[in-house]
Order: structure tokens, then C-alpha cells, then sequence
């Protein structure tokens, strides 16, 4: 059974006024460009092509709303560190994150990082943005297939020590499906689904 089988892109939000409203729970999705976020949020939603998909970064331009039924929602936010990214488009970012890290309804947020690149200056200042006391963050280490089992391994040790205790991390591949029910269950508890006998499957 896909528990997120409801879900379906809502809006794109260049203005705090296109946000939806501030209730229900939320989930964001953040992560360099290219580094396989549109993949992880297709896989974990089990849908094929809900978020764009593409090998030229910077796809996600605005921050994508996508409603998952019952007054909860994900959402994609802008890859960051892709240089053809006009300065004027970055700087209208900064309002609408900020205005969403201020939304009770936001839950948590996935740092999606390619496992092979390992955690960058700004992925860490991004961590520290979202502010871990608030909210708790969740490192996917994604294109981990990409690995030999010994690199990935050696990638989510290293992880782990950079991160400490401001996030917690797990080795993931959309294609290969590896770490996928894990993620997926994490995404179910913040978005506050209680899994039943009847909802396994």
C-alpha cells in the first residue's frame, strides 16, 4: 500500500502570500543542486515523476508545495550552490525560507547530499539555519549505489562526525532502494501518521 498515494503538486510559491496556511504539518526537502533531492522525494512518495527531475541543475526554482492528504504537506525547496542561479532569484529566496522556518507547521526537514561529495560548508550552514533545537533534520546520503559498500560506509562514519548531534544521517539510493522504508517511516511520524496493522503494506 503507498500511504502517500493522495499526493499531488498543490503550488509554486515565489511570495510568502502563495504559502498555504500555517497548520496541518509540513515536511521540507532541501539539498545542493543535482545532488538527487527531486529522485529521494519521488522514491519516498513512491510516485515517478511528482517533483522535476533533470540532469542540468537548479531545476526547482521556487518552493514547491506538494499535498499529501489530510493537512499535510512536503516541501521542495530551490537547490542551492548552482552559480547560474541569477543573484536576483537567490536573493528572493531568502525571505520565503526564512518565513518558512517560521511556520509552526513545519516538522522537520531532509538534507538530501550526494553520499559520493559528502557534507559540504553549506550544507552545515544550512543545518544550522533550520535550526536543530526547533526542529529535528535528517541527512539522506543519497547516489549511495554509487558507492563501493567500503566508501559508503567510510561516508556514513564521516557524517556522523561532522554532524554529532545535529542530525541524523542514513545512506540512501531512489534507484536502488536503499534505505527507503527507513526514510519513508521517518517522513510518516513527522507528518504525524501513526502506522496500524492495517496501514502496513
Amino acid at each position: 500500500m503507498n500511504r502517500f498515494a493522495e499526493a499531488r503538486f498543490l503550488r509554486g510559491a515565489a511570495s510568502v502570500m502563495q504559502f498555504p496556511a500555517d497548520q496541518g504539518f509540513e515536511v521540507a526537502f532541501a539539498g545542493r543542486s543535482n545532488a538527487g533531492k527531486s529522485s529521494a522525494i519521488n522514491a519516498i512518495l513512491a510516485r515517478r515523476a511528482l517533483a522535476r527531475t533533470g540532469k542540468t541543475p537548479g531545476q526547482t526554482r521556487l518552493l514547491n508545495f506538494f499535498d499529501l492528504g489530510g493537512d499535510r504537506r512536503l516541501v521542495d525547496l530551490p537547490g542551492y550552490g548552482y552559480a547560474r542561479v541569477s543573484d536576483r532569484e537567490r536573493a528572493a529566496w531568502g525571505p520565503l525560507l526564512e518565513a518558512l522556518r517560521k511556520r509552526r507547521c513545519l516538522r522537520g526537514l531532509f538534507l538530501v547530499v550526494d553520499a559520493r561529495r559528502g557534507l559540504s560548508e553549506l550544507d552545515l550552514a544550512l543545518i544550522e539555519w533550520a535550526d536543530p533545537a526547533a526542529r529535528p533534520i535528517h541527512i539522506l546520503l543519497a547516489k549511495a549505489d554509487k558507492l563501493a559498500r567500503r566508501e559508503a560506509a567510510a561516508a556514513l562514519r564521516e557524517a556522523r562526525e561532522r554532524l554529532q548531534s545535529a542530525a541524523s544521517v542514513q545512506l540512501f539510493s531512489a534507484p536502488a532502494g536503499e534505505g527507503l522504508p527507513e526514510a519513508q517511516q521517518l517522513l510518516r511520524e513527522w507528518l504525524g501518521l501513526r502506522e496500524t496493522g492495517k496501514d502496513r503494506g
